[in-house]
């Protein structure tokens, strides 16, 4: 396997969008705003900017302690007309008949304009009335969730009994309506363990890959593709996504400059995390560090080693063109879902929307 035979194709279908970041504590990611900084002013400003600048919509992450997404996102698709929110959510918080009845609903008053993304990964459990066993129970798990909800959104009285979930002649109104090629809201999914690529590869729509270099990234679709066909994939081809931070500024020589000086200000007074690194995706990105400090030709990981955690673990740092670059060879291994980022969020949205989405659509 390898690179996608016809580019040209694949480049008519490219997305990207952008993160809102709904926290209850200002000054994420180095965010200036912090009066009212999850006020639903701010963040309706932030998702009508992407409406403005080119953007497909924008990932809310989820994790207890958070504001709920569900309801930031039905907010926002309320004061907007395009904007598409990716919407993160756990099995945990959730039964499956109820979620999938509360995304039609969305869904419906929004026309169409929910994405979903799940997340299995470990959270404060019992604060929220939840519990689970290991890894391979946890995917499991998920695993079920998924495959109910979909049933669920596509077929009238649905009876499912799992080892997890069960219903048993369920419908869910309003019905999802078909879009085009779009049967039900996107089933986006992450996650770098052998128990989570078992579930990409029989149930999400897409796989959602941390900011690895270009080498990683096509080993890893290399071995999905493979494993969606020796598992018997019943769905349609899986597509992949990129979560990355990208530091953008005018010039090459600027962008370096700006971000090894962001790097110094986190690594003023930074304390390990001693939770960081227990997922194997978050690990991956980790160790990339001693590989070196610029890995490919601008992703940058030195932010791993001073707190960035997550999408903020490495960035692709230069000018509009140079960043642009490096989404085309990534879009050419097979990424066609992006999902970037940077702080100040509304000031980036309009610069990199502005600047570096032009230079993506040819």
């Amino acid at each position: 396997m390898g690179a996608l035979t016809n580019p040209k194709a694949l480049r008519m279908s490219l997305e990207f969008l952008w993160y809102i970041p709904n926290q209850v504590v200002p000054g994420h990611r180095g965010e200036p705003i912090t009066a009212d900084h999850n006020s639903i002013d701010t963040l309706t400003a932030q998702a009508q900017a992407l409406e403005r600048h080119g953007w497909k919509g924008a990932l809310l992450g989820t994790g207890w302690g958070r504001p709920d997404t569900f309801t930031v996102a039905t907010a926002l698709a309320a004061r907007t007309t395009t904007f598409e929110p990716l919407i993160a959510v756990r099995p945990g918080y959730w039964r499956p008949a109820n979620f999938a009845s509360a995304a039609a609903t969305l869904d419906h008053l929004s026309g169409g304009r929910v994405r979903v993304n799940i997340v299995s990964g470990q959270d404060d459990l019992a604060a929220y009335g939840d519990s689970e066993g290991d890894q391979a129970h946890r995917y499991a798990r998920t695993k079920e969730f998924m495959q109910l909800v979909r049933k669920l959104w596509t077929s009238d009285d649905v009876t499912y009994h799992g080892e997890h979930f069960q219903v048993t002649g369920s419908t869910v109104t309003p019905r999802i309506a078909r879009r085009g090629g779009r049967a039900h809201p996107t089933l986006y999914f992450g996650g770098a363990s052998a128990a989570a690529e078992t579930v990409a590869a029989t149930e999400a729509d897409v796989q959602l890959f941390w900011g690895e270099p270009l080498d990683g990234i096509a080993e890893r679709i290399d071995r999905l593709r493979t494993l969606s066909q020796r598992l018997g994939r019943e769905h349609a081809p899986l597509e992949f996504g990129l979560r990355i931070t990208t530091f953008v500024r005018e010039t090459t020589e600027q962008a370096w400059a700006d971000a090894e000086a962001r790097v110094a200000e986190m690594a003023v007074g930074h304390v390990a995390d001693r939770h960081r690194g227990t997922a194997v995706g978050q690990q991956r990105l980790l160790d990339l560090a001693a590989r070196g400090d610029v890995l490919d030709d601008n992703l940058y990981t030195a932010p791993g080693r001073v707190g960035g955690g997550g999408a903020a673990t490495t960035w692709l740092v230069g000018s509009p063109g140079d960043v642009a670059k490096s989404l085309r060879k990534y879009r050419d291994l097979g990424i066609t879902h992006f999902v970037l980022s940077d702080t100040p969020y509304l000031r980036e949205i309009g610069r990199q929307g502005d600047h570096l989405l032009p230079l993506l659509g040819d």
